[in-house]
């Protein structure tokens, strides 16, 4: 499998086809009764946690890999670095430096030792049922069966994405990529994928296919953050019970499905 990586995104394979309806059973708002009117080639850009899999993959991971190498001590390190992360969050740190800080603690960490623990971090989680989201799933899986290209968005990183990717068929990764020199992680990342930084590398994604027209997109977030993402496509889809999110694109749809 080739792949090709720019700043945010990797490409695992490419393909394009005739758009149809989504699948009955996610939870959406959207205007899914008027879907695309002809046969042109689409895109379909989905956030990951809790969009398309029931964990925040990042935290999940961190705690993973802590307790898996150091036990109790590793515990008390991911409740001390969460602590801190909320502290930053109720004081009004931007999700971008959060996400930023996050990447900070694998400062000096082998790129290899956490491909391995990735690896078994997914394949522990997707062995338990309930780690998918199933309706978004299934409203992948068919758009991808229609010739879509299928496009993950996320703040997480490569290893806990890239075998995500593999398994849903994703055609493409727009991510938060942790910078690395001599296969060590440097703590520090190039364009936090959150918020505006999901609308740039969608946006850049968009425009390198001029074969593909917005309106004619789709696009799946559980958050208010998502919104700059949804906002770039005709066809958004709300997953979940955020308020918020909901209020803000009733605005541009016809109705809500629950």
């Amino acid at each position: 499998m080739t792949e090709v990586r720019t700043e945010w995104q990797t490409v695992v394979r490419a393909c394009s086809g005739p758009p149809v309806g989504i699948p009955k059973g996610a939870s959406y708002m959207s205007d899914v009764s008027c879907g695309p009117a002809s046969d042109r080639p689409y895109m379909v850009f989905s956030d990951v946690d809790e969009t398309l899999i029931n964990v925040k993959s990042m935290f999940d991971f961190l705690r993973y890999q802590l307790v898996r190498r150091h036990g109790a001590t590793g515990e008390e390190e991911y409740e001390r670095i969460m602590a801190a992360i909320r502290g930053r969050a109720d004081g009004g740190t931007s999700r971008a430096d959060i996400n930023r800080f996050y990447y900070a603690h694998y400062a000096d960490e082998s790129v290899e030792t956490l491909d391995r623990l990735a690896e078994a971090w997914f394949a522990e989680r997707t062995a338990s049922r309930g780690f998918y989201i199933e309706p978004t799933r299934e409203a992948l899986s068919a758009h991808l069966g229609d010739g879509a290209t299928v496009v993950l968005v996320s703040g997480s990183f490569p290893p806990l994405l890239e075998p995500l990717a593999r398994e849903v068929g994703a055609d493409a990764i727009l991510c938060t990529r942790p910078l690395v020199v001599d296969g060590r992680y440097t703590g520090e990342v190039d364009s936090p994928v959150i918020g505006a930084g999901k609308r740039a590398a969608v946006l850049e994604m968009l425009e390198s296919r001029p074969d593909v027209d917005p309106r004619d997109c789709w696009a799946y977030g559980d958050h208010v953050s998502d919104l700059p993402m949804l906002e770039l496509v005709g066809h958004p889809v709300a997953v979940g019970e955020d308020e918020e999110l909901r209020k803000r694109l009733a605005g541009r749809v016809e109705g809500i499905t629950a």
